[in-house]
């Protein structure tokens, strides 16, 4: 079962997180949903019909080919710039700080008022138990996508082949290779080639849900910038110096 927590301050946050981490010394990683009601579901499985991935991919490098300046080696590779740009695939991002999460709970309020949004918190060991990933010499062990079981299970290769399977979403890290990725601490889940939404992925046990109620969103969101945390923290990249100053003059 999900435990549900009620937040509107980053103190009542800080109080509930403390508690937790007392009882759990594992990783933990966080996400934020401007919507309380949006599923734990990547964006591919969110399409109604699909192409399938191999064309999104082949169609990606078609037109991303001589925009870059060096070419992914691996399919996992060509996965992780898709999600870069907004392309939709088997990826979901996770961060390993709880306010990158809040920060992106709350950076589009305006988008959608009177909405409670969400932060949710994972136990990335815990999911990957369910999923069968486990290492029995390391507590908490989380795969890389350069694993041997990964690749051979959850790389765009493995599901064109013929035996189609129901693996379980897993949790992995990957190589933060741009600025972005370093900047948001980024880390991810992959699903496979079942549309299940995590947090319905066995009873739920290795996730929370910290509710953040719609008329505390903009002072949560005060909170978050007065730690020092906007976009261009988040996205150090000249488009955000540019919005930065450019809100500044308005």
């Amino acid at each position: 079962m999900i435990e549900e927590k009620p937040i509107s301050s980053i103190q009542d946050f800080l109080n509930i997180q403390k508690q937790d981490r007392e009882s759990y010394t594992e990783a933990v990683w966080y996400r934020g949903h401007a919507n309380v009601e949006w599923s734990l579901i990547p964006g591919y499985y969110r399409l109604s019909t699909p192409p399938s991935e191999t064309t999104l991919i082949n169609k990606f490098k078609q037109n991303a080919s001589m925009l870059i300046d060096r070419q992914p080696k691996e399919s996992f590779d060509w996965l992780f710039l898709m999600q870069h740009y907004g392309v939709p695939t088997r990826l979901l991002d996770w961060s390993e700080s709880p306010l990158v999460g809040l920060y992106f709970a709350l950076e589009d309020m305006e988008a959608h008022s009177n909405t409670d949004a969400c932060l949710w918190r994972l136990r990335p060991a815990e999911l990957n138990a369910v999923s069968r990933i486990i290492d029995p010499n390391e507590a908490g062990y989380i795969p890389s996508f350069e694993d041997d079981l990964i690749v051979s299970t959850y790389s765009p290769e493995s599901l064109n082949g013929k035996i189609k399977t129901q693996s379980l979403p897993v949790a992995t890290i990957a190589t933060r290779n741009n600025p972005r990725i370093q900047a948001q601490m980024g880390v991810f889940t992959v699903h496979h080639d079942y549309r299940i939404p995590i947090e319905k992925v066995s009873d739920g046990s290795y996730l929370m849900k910290f509710i953040i109620p719609a008329e505390n969103r903009a002072k949560l969101r005060e909170e978050i910038q007065s730690l020092g945390l906007g976009k261009f923290q988040m996205f150090p990249e000249l488009s955000s110096v540019g919005e930065t100053i450019k809100r500044g003059l308005l």
